[in-house]
């Protein structure tokens, strides 16, 4: 890709897309963005990004289309019907999504692409704010491989790992599998604390030891500071994570697994949101234990 000649497509400016857009406006690319609510693209916006009024009006702009949204049903409405990206991308475009989604709709947007010319990748990422803001993302894709060659100079400004896992679909699953790690990661990071602190125990100083160990995790030594400070903010939303666990269980139970950690993550994050914390972030967790509610 040729940041003189190319022009970007990015649909979802959230928590993770804001970052993601900006450093491919720093790689020097003209970028297009959309996003249901304009507010949210204004600090784009004012370092020079182009408004879309729709995807219909920013696809045929665009050699390269990424979307972040949060749900499977944001990506069908944004990749289907008369007005979604299939229909209205320009033909040879680069459709990639990097919304966490299901597998099959992967498929199924990989093969309506190709039968309008277009190229399609699901490319779920991993790493949160933090790593969409350092340009620090793993990027798990899915896809043919001449695609992915195509794109990975794109997806290398935005993320650190980047690796093809597969063919359609495939990015999904390995995101899924990513999912699974960090539920067990970060549900035993709130039961370690918990258990800390019944014992009498600083958990600052407690994390300075099992952090340094065969104990560390991302989880562990990132959530952890963050929820003994009372820091409950979206790098990751409750209810994005559950909408993961859920996918990944559906998953499974189609490739006839039981896999009982991820059955009690779904448990425990559906507890969660029902207790209204859907818009904090995932270490939120730790509000249900502090508060008796598991």
């Amino acid at each position: 890709m040729d940041p003189a000649k190319d022009t970007l497509g990015f649909i979802g400016i959230g928590v993770m897309g804001k970052s993601m857009a900006g450093h491919l406006m720093k790689a020097g690319y003209r970028v297009l963005v959309y996003t249901r609510t304009k507010e949210k693209a204004a600090d784009l916006l004012s370092a020079g990004a182009e408004w879309a009024e729709s995807p219909a009006a920013l696809a045929p702009r665009c050699s390269v289309v990424f979307t972040m949204v949060g749900y499977p049903s944001d990506v069908e409405e944004v990749y289907f019907g008369p007005k979604g990206l299939i229909a209205t991308a320009r033909p040879g475009a680069y459709l990639v999504d990097t919304t966490t989604s299901k597998p099959d709709l992967a498929r199924r947007i990989f093969t309506e692409a190709q039968t309008r010319g277009l190229h399609a990748l699901d490319a779920p990422v991993s790493g949160g704010d933090v790593g969409a803001r350092n340009a620090a993302l793993t990027i798990m894709v899915g896809g043919e491989r001449a695609d992915f060659e195509a794109v990975k100079p794109l997806l290398e400004v935005m993320g650190k790992t980047v690796v093809l896992q597969g063919p359609a679909g495939a990015g999904q699953h390995t995101k899924m599998a990513n999912q699974i790690v960090i539920a067990s990661n970060l549900t035993g990071a709130v039961e370690a604390m918990r258990y800390a602190k019944a014992a009498g125990l600083d958990p600052r100083t407690v994390l300075q030891s099992i952090g340094a160990g065969s104990a560390g995790s991302w989880q562990l030594n990132n959530m952890v500071p963050r929820m003994l400070d009372g820091d409950f903010a979206p790098g990751f939303y409750v209810k994005h994570f559950l909408k993961d666990l859920r996918i990944a269980l559906e998953a499974a139970r189609e490739m006839k697994l039981k896999l009982p950690l991820l059955e009690l993550a779904e448990r425990l994050f559906a507890r969660a949101s029902a207790e209204g914390f859907d818009d904090n972030g995932t270490q939120a967790l730790y509000l249900l234990y502090e508060r008796g509610l598991v």
